[in-house]
């Protein structure tokens, strides 16, 4: 038996989300001439969800996005349009009032929990940031190194130091 995916979109599935799914508009008085090689035609919205789909599921970057679901650009550039157009919103609001109908959700009483803030005892369990270290006069010599001052005030280099004395 095949094991499914957590990434498949089901028909059951599908037949919930597509009227969630805008149309694409076209203007009726608009002529609409396709030159060769001018781009690419639409992907087929249901090839679309299951990619978006399969990026939410694992968590992957979009360009990571398998050949098998097409162009990653295109598919991010619907779920960006989507977003926008508050599928997403209404697909989990759907979802919601599904899970209400089968299980009940106890409306009456809820929590919430976040937090927004830096938590305020951070600093003294972890201690400073590594990578801030701050200005090269300003830490403490290493037991190998040597004080930045020499021993000698210093020396001679124009030309009377270059001559040699007979």
């Amino acid at each position: 038996m095949k094991a499914i995916k957590s990434w498949t979109v089901s028909d059951e599935l599908w037949e919930k989300v597509e009227p969630l799914i805008p149309k694409r508009k076209r203007e009726k008085r608009r002529k609409y001439k396709r030159r060769p090689g001018g781009g690419r035609k639409p992907m087929a919205q249901r090839k679309v969800f299951e990619a978006i789909v399969y990026v939410l599921r694992t968590g992957c970057q979009w360009k990571a996005l398998p050949n098998n679901f097409g162009s990653a650009s295109s598919v991010h550039k619907y779920f960006l349009e989507w977003k926008r157009q508050g599928v997403f919103v209404r697909l989990w609001r759907k979802g919601l009032a599904e899970y209400d109908d089968m299980e009940g959700i106890a409306w009456v009483w809820q929590s919430i929990d976040g937090a927004l803030a830096k938590a305020p005892l951070a600093l003294e369990a972890v201690g400073p940031n590594p990578t801030d270290r701050g200005k090269k006069w300003e830490q403490t010599q290493s037991a190998r190194g040597r004080d930045w001052n020499p021993a000698i005030d210093g020396r001679e280099r124009g030309a009377e130091a270059r001559r040699e004395t007979p």
